[in-house]
């Protein structure tokens, strides 16, 4: 296990190129196994979930051709059954939570497959009851094993149907949209996730040869066909790597520049940074966050107390809400924010508490925060990063915060963060791996 030792307490400035989608990555990765024909994949963050993929697909016998920094060839034409029941396939399937996107193109492939139970963040309970629901819809049925932990999933026909999704999961949308377009028929699935990463996996399909509407809503009618062709798709830029540098630029009181941001397809994020009060510039397809020695928390137009809360695209993004709570710290005012989701996301805050934050946790999914500004300076610990987005938020506390600050499990952070250490040294940080 690496560590980052952070000193703290330095402005940042400069420009910096958001890495490619992670989310995104993981769905297109597993698309891959839909065709036997090549298909070319840019923009890949060299991260480890995303490397995790990459390796699961060599075990089932993908040719993977590297092109250039992010860049990939992949061939599927010739797939190995037996791999599924290798050990070395179950546990590089445990490590990462986005292995369960391979069910759908698996059972496109091969009719009946076992997989091990996903991996992932532990930030709550994560049950694959929108996968079952929606693959179980189009004719998959489900059987679990207790004792090896692995589901076994086939089915005869799979055939399109009405699918009325449990939640709007992302993963679980995936897996019922790559189903569904090789099921024969219609088929229409409502309450579907329609995040941007969603509506990339949804145009890199349609390039495929599949026929879907309704992309961008939550309301998506496919038509299945018997054949998908090969194809080139880039991958967008992380929305959620965009947000921590918005969060990153606010709480050290930098000026950054991000480039390559998808400045209107993004913009439902940039409206709860605006309403904590940081300015933010748009120039084309660039965000300027100018050096603000302080910024204000916004009232409601009635006077009460703002509250911030994720929800589902639309919404704000559950993964930013750890690092609006940093941000949230360093403004001045009061903020209740709410995370809905996971009922352990949001411990990671008894390491703020213990930098010297002044914040209440008021239950798992609840905390008020109070913002002295940034003249009240956190100030250094130690401390262990439990998921992926509490990671990159102490990494930003411990940036903001007087002295030198030692992350555990640094590996976390790098499973959805490509270099994060040497990007941010350029920046003009001081973080070291240890």
């Amino acid at each position: 296990m690496s560590k980052f030792i952070v000193h703290g307490g330095r402005q940042l400035s400069g420009t910096i190129k958001p890495q490619g989608s992670k989310n995104e990555a993981l769905q297109v990765l597993c698309a891959t196994l839909l065709t036997d024909k090549i298909v070319v994949l840019h923009n890949l963050p060299d991260i480890s979930d995303v490397r995790s993929i990459m390796k699961l697909l060599t075990f089932l016998g993908v040719r993977i051709t590297p092109l250039g920094h992010g860049s990939y060839q992949f061939c599927a034409a010739h797939l190995e059954e037996q791999a599924m029941f290798n050990e070395d396939f179950r546990k590089e399937f445990t490590k990462v939570r986005g292995s369960v996107m391979l069910l759908a193109p698996l059972l496109a492939r091969f009719r009946e497959v076992v997989i091990p139970k996903p991996g992932g963040d532990r930030i709550g309970r994560r049950g694959l009851h929108a996968h079952l629901k929606g693959l179980g819809e189009l004719g998959v049925t489900f059987a679990y094993n207790a004792t090896q932990e692995t589901w076994t999933a086939k089915y005869t026909t799979l055939q399109g149907s009405y699918v009325l999704m449990p939640e709007a999961s992302v993963t679980g949308t995936a897996n019922a949209v790559m189903a569904a377009c090789m099921a024969k028929g219609k088929t229409t699935i409502y309450h579907a996730a329609c995040e941007p990463h969603i509506q990339a996996l949804c145009h890199m399909l349609v390039s495929m040869g599949a026929h879907i509407m309704g992309i961008g809503s939550n309301l998506l009618t496919i038509e299945g066909v018997a054949y998908l062709d090969g194809t080139t798709h880039t991958v967008l830029s992380d929305m959620l790597e965009i947000g921590s540098f918005i969060g990153l630029a606010a709480a050290t009181r930098s000026a950054l520049t991000i480039t390559d941001v998808p400045i209107q397809l993004f913009s439902p994020v940039w409206g709860s940074f605006r309403k904590l009060g940081i300015i933010l510039e748009e120039h084309g397809t660039s965000l300027h966050i100018p050096l603000q020695e302080s910024y204000h928390i916004n009232k409601e137009v009635d006077g009460n107390l703002v509250t911030f809360s994720d929800a589902i695209w639309p919404g704000f993004p559950c993964d930013l809400i750890s690092v609006v709570i940093v941000v949230a710290l360093h403004a001045h005012g009061h903020a209740l924010i709410h995370q809905k989701m996971f009922e352990s996301r949001l411990f990671f805050v008894d390491h703020l508490i213990e930098m010297g934050a002044r914040l209440v946790l008021c239950d798992p999914h609840r905390v008020h925060v109070v913002g002295l500004g940034n003249a009240y300076r956190l100030h250094a610990t130690r401390m262990s990063s439990s998921d992926i987005r509490a990671g990159i938020s102490l990494l930003i506390a411990a940036l903001a915060a007087e002295g030198t600050s030692i992350i555990e499990n640094a590996d976390q952070i790098d499973r959805g963060y490509e270099r994060i250490d040497k990007r941010l040294n350029a920046l003009g940080a001081s973080l070291e791996r240890a």
